[in-house]
Formats: structure tokens, C-alpha cells, sequence
């Protein structure tokens, strides 16, 4: 019988040049994608605002929030992913929402098959890795929280 000790339940979201990696318990829900209510002069990376399970989410570009232009919302294709919060503001905030661009799918990983690698990261990236072969990036939640607070507190 094979150690599953090991093994780490896992999704990747696709976003505009790269596929984000996180364990499945960081995810609450993925959600069709629907035009989140827009906001006047606000930051680049703040979408808007999305009414989910009777609270109002602040909706993050993961592309913005790393300092490249935001992509357009391809019709059909893309979801919004909602997180549950870790930081020491989770009673504030429980969950932020995140922009995909395609449909996130999920994987079963062991620790020999992700490998931290170098790479050009911005500040949305906590680190680079190899996945099987395939590039990944693990987000930094704790910097994507910390901009959905600024747009709570806005």
C-alpha cells in the first residue's frame, strides 16, 4: 500500500503568463465568472467587488497586483477563485476573490515533484517552482491580503 502522508492535494489557477499553484484547502470556491461591481479611480489591481454568500469581496487582478497590465476577461473562459484569508486580519477579512483566465484544475503533488527554482517574481510571487517539469508560481497570499484590506478599508 502506498504513503499518501506525503501528499499534498493541490490546484493550479491559470492567470494571464503563468499558472499559480496552492493547496486545495486555501481555495473556499471557484465561481463563474460575472462582472464584478466596478469601482471608480481605484487601484489597478482591485477589479472590483463581487457579492458572494451575502458578503462583498474585493476581486484582485493577480496581474496588476504584480505590476503588469491586467488582461481583458475572455467571454466564457475565465472564473473568479475565492481564497479563505491566513493572515492575522482573517475576522475583518474571511476571503478575497482573484481573476482567472481559464478554468483552475487539481493535482495531487508529493514533495519530489515541486522544486523551488530561479526566476523573475514580482511582488504577487512568493516563489518560482518546477512542478513534473512545468513551470508554477506560489502566491504570496499574505501581500494579496494586504491589498484587499487597503480596498476594504477604502
Amino acid at each position: 500500500m502506498a504513503d499518501n502522508s506525503q501528499v499534498l492535494p493541490c490546484v493550479l489557477i491559470p492567470v494571464t503568463d503563468r499558472q499559480l499553484l496552492l493547496p486545495n484547502v486555501s481555495l473556499a470556491e471557484i465561481v463563474d465568472y460575472a462582472e464584478p461591481e466596478t469601482v471608480q479611480d481605484g487601484p489597478d489591481w482591485l477589479v472590483g467587488y463581487l457579492s458572494w454568500r451575502g458578503l462583498r469581496l474585493p476581486v484582485i487582478s493577480y496581474d496588476a497586483a504584480n505590476g503588469v497590465a491586467a488582461a481583458r476577461q475572455e467571454s466564457g473562459r475565465g472564473r473568479i477563485a475565492v481564497f479563505n484569508t491566513i493572515s492575522d486580519s482573517h475576522d475583518a477579512l474571511p476571503f478575497l476573490a482573484m481573476v482567472t483566465q481559464g478554468i483552475p484544475s487539481q493535482t495531487k503533488l508529493g514533495a519530489h515533484q515541486i522544486q523551488q527554482t530561479e526566476g523573475d517574481t514580482g511582488p504577487a510571487d512568493l516563489m518560482k517552482v518546477d512542478v513534473d517539469g512545468h513551470s508554477a508560481y506560489i502566491p504570496n497570499l499574505e501581500y494579496l491580503e494586504s491589498l484587499a484590506l487597503q480596498s476594504s478599508a477604502a
